[in-house]
């Protein structure tokens, strides 16, 4: 494929608003940060306090919840974008079998060692990334609850094993996410610009 850019601009560049793009930015770099930090922190410990990755965990955490909650008032509130049915499909009929083929026409795109063109009304491509809506949302909400109501035992433990599960999850939707993306990126007519830019992105030659 020929990656030489032409002066005019693509249209699907401006599907996203400013408003999508600054706040999945902000989302973004705060999970980043709250995945990273995780690799190194200590908690507290036998009255010691937890070290400074430990607290760039926790305020990124709720760092990220804040922007998670912004996220959900930005997609309900915006104009243009993914609709709410295909970011969450799973209640309507028709909704779940444009998902089922979706799937199937990547699944025969991948047997034959290709990307499927990049498409931004893609069932499936929405359908997951409604999930990270919600994985995000729920790790960053019982990483929130903890900060505030502390180690009880009991029900925060349980707070807390669902919190470490989900990370696991976000850690795997966060690699495959971006790697997915570079190769739209380099493969399709998909530019990166599209999302992590407030302009629009350089039309690509096919």
């Amino acid at each position: 494929m020929n990656t030489a850019y032409q002066n005019s601009t693509d249209p699907a560049a401006s599907r996203h608003s400013h408003a999508t793009r600054l706040v999945h930015a902000g989302l973004a770099l705060a999970v980043v940060v709250q995945l990273l930090s995780s690799l190194g922190m200590e908690h507290p410990e036998n009255g010691k306090p937890g070290n400074f990755l430990f607290e760039v965990h926790e305020y990124g955490g709720l760092t990220a919840f804040a922007f998670i909650l912004l996220f959900w008032v930005v997609v309900t509130a915006r104009t243009r974008g993914t609709p709410w049915g295909l970011l969450f499909p799973w209640f309507s009929g028709a909704r779940r079998a444009a998902l089922w083929l979706d799937i199937k026409h990547h699944a025969a795109a991948l047997r034959e060692m290709r990307l499927p063109p990049h498409d931004g009304a893609s069932p499936m491509a929405s359908a997951v990334h409604g999930l990270g809506m919600l994985l995000i949302t729920a790790m960053a909400g019982t990483g929130t609850l903890y900060y505030f109501f502390g180690d009880d035992g009991g029900f925060m433990d349980f707070v807390m094993e669902v919190h470490e599960t989900l990370a696991n999850l976000a850690w795997a939707y966060l690699i495959g996410h971006a790697s997915l993306a570079m190769l739209q990126h380099f493969f399709t007519d998909f530019h990166l610009r599209s999302m992590w830019s407030l302009g629009h992105a350089p039309k690509k030659d096919s």
